[in-house]
């Protein structure tokens, strides 16, 4: 029978390669070359693929954050950690129904630039909320259940792939009297260099997990 650490080891792995995995999907799917050789609907589809990674990535850290022994409240750096990890969850739903919309969208021959757009916005944005509260847990990660939850080049990495994110949404938004992106290059590039980041922050936290070996 495997002891609690080594359970939560194996969890911890899944929630690094679930957010390794999802972000090589929308990496993937920011490339115009790509998208072009698949067509829209294979191209949606990867989206739709990263989106649900992330989810279940971010289910993961939700239910391993802000974890203390039972006399301790949570409060400081444990109440930042799971209101991290509880917005980041939001944010990968809404994701969940952009990219969603996107197929959909695809599917049906359906030609609307703007599929998807609102949610994919507001999962930007909670994206950075979640990622400014990461950085005041890992301010004060001495006092997590796991100080390694919250590394300072991983927070970082995951602000950063935040932010790029947030430009691909600017980038994305669809101007009402042309109908087109506001900036398109803005929009892949912003989601390519955001997805690079938490993949590297993914990878980076996968090797400072231990065996889990007894």
């Amino acid at each position: 029978m495997r002891s609690p650490r080594t359970r939560r080891t194996r969890r911890l792995r899944r929630e690094a390669w679930g957010f390794a995995v999802g972000s090589l999907f929308f990496a993937a799917g920011a490339v115009p070359s790509y998208a072009q050789a698949v067509g829209p609907i294979w191209g949606a589809l990867t989206f739709v693929f990263g989106s649900v990674f992330f989810t279940a990535a971010a289910f993961i850290q939700l239910a391993l954050s802000g974890r203390r022994p039972p006399e301790k409240a949570l409060h400081g750096a444990p109440a930042a950690d799971w209101w991290s990890a509880a917005t980041q969850f939001v944010g990968t739903i809404l994701f969940n129904i952009s990219t969603t919309a996107v197929l959909v969208a695809a599917a049906t021959g359906t030609v609307d630039p703007a599929a998807g757009w609102r949610p994919d916005a507001g999962g930007s944005v909670l994206f950075l909320v979640s990622s400014a509260l990461a950085l005041v847990a890992a301010a004060r990660r001495h006092e997590l259940w796991d100080p390694l939850a919250r590394t300072w080049h991983g927070t970082w990495l995951n602000a950063a792939g935040s932010v790029f994110f947030a430009v691909s949404a600017v980038g994305a938004f669809v101007v009402p009297s042309t109908r087109t992106l506001l900036d398109a290059t803005a929009a892949n590039s912003g989601t390519f260099l955001g997805a690079l980041c938490f993949l590297v922050a993914a990878l980076l936290s996968r090797r400072a997990i231990p065996s889990g070996k007894e």
